[in-house]
């Protein structure tokens, strides 16, 4: 059986000794490992470490790092996906599965439709709980580097920053749009934009293809808030096989 996976908000170095975080201690306790067996812990910033159990009581698990692997997992392009948010846990599932599809940067939105509407503090919570999500995929998937979960944004502003923008921008559309998949240019950064339920307004579309988005349909079925950006990062994750 494969050691298990952790995350741990620090950096790592040959031959550390630390005490691992609250949430790391309960996986270990939960799965009843002992002191001497194996992990393999991660830090976010690429690669990842074989570690072993040191000492465990009630309240702490010390671990102690052994050998590094420089093992990568991800893409051959970086894609942010930039998405209307979805409402109640559609959001976290959409979290999930990209970070496991290989996304890089996911950029949640708020759109005229939206239903799930954050600001403020609740936006700043919001984006701490996503990461939290995110971390949990990586640890279940294999990849060592953490995606960036950005803070919500207005979509208005957020179209503004990236005209421009040297990344290849596409939008998911269901009308006056080229058929799927789209031409790759080169190896450098992808945005993939989608709509929130309802989808984008016709001045939402207009200004995301002022902005430089060319728009793209998926195909003749209207897909979800949550499924059409996971279909088009999924179509680019086997391409990049």
């Amino acid at each position: 059986m494969p050691a298990p996976r952790i995350h741990v908000d620090r950096p790592l170095a040959p031959g550390a000794e630390f005490a691992l975080g609250a949430t790391a201690t309960r996986h270990v306790q939960v799965l009843r490992l002992q002191p001497g067996d194996a992990l393999t812990l991660f830090d976010g910033s690429g690669g990842q470490w074989a570690a072993a159990i040191g000492a465990i009581s009630r309240r702490e698990v010390r671990v102690r790092t052994l050998r590094f692997d420089a093992v990568e997992r991800e893409l051959a392009r970086a894609v942010t996906l930039a998405v209307g948010m979805p409402a109640n846990e559609r959001m976290d599932a959409l979290i999930e599965k990209a970070t496991e599809l290989g996304a890089a940067r996911i950029q949640p939105l708020v759109c005229e439709r939206s239903v799930l509407r954050v600001a403020g503090d609740r936006a700043l919570r919001k984006a701490a709980h996503w990461h939290a999500v995110a971390v949990a995929a990586c640890e279940q998937c294999g990849r060592n580097r953490v995606p960036e979960v950005a803070e919500p944004l207005p979509l208005a502003p957020w179209l503004r920053t990236h005209e421009g923008h040297s990344a290849e921008r596409w939008v998911l559309s269901t009308s006056d749009a080229l058929p799927w998949p789209p031409a790759v240019r080169d190896a450098g950064e992808v945005i993939v934009l989608s709509g929130p339920e309802g989808g984008f307004t016709a001045a939402e579309c207009s200004a995301a293809v002022t902005a430089g988005f060319v728009a793209y349909s998926l195909g003749t079925r209207v897909l979800r808030a949550d499924t059409a950006p996971l279909a088009a990062l999924a179509w680019m994750s086997l391409e990049a096989r």
